[in-house]
């Protein structure tokens, strides 16, 4: 579930509030009960991971280029096929 952040016009409180995606915002505000609580737009808080996303996300340092250091060990013959056995 994703974490919203909420601001209040009217008195300027700020929250986070966890919810599901398809509830309906929060309103009322916590500290005043005016209903003047509006959602905030703010960075996501989640990391994108595993096979599938571009390999510069979220790596730092020598780790960016870990393709390309795969790719050398493949062509420098590091992984040589053995020939099938054959029956007769």
């Amino acid at each position: 579930m994703p974490i919203y952040e909420y601001r209040c016009k009217a008195c300027g409180h700020e929250l986070e509030a966890l919810q599901k995606m398809n509830d309906d915002p929060l309103t009322q505000c916590p500290q005043c009960t005016q209903p003047e609580l509006h959602k905030q737009i703010s960075a996501a808080g989640f990391r994108l991971s595993g096979g599938g996303w571009y390999e510069t996300d979220f790596k730092s340092g020598k780790k960016k280029n870990l393709s390309e250091a795969n790719n050398a060990a493949k062509t420098s013959g590091d992984n040589k096929a053995t020939p099938a056995a054959t029956t007769e």
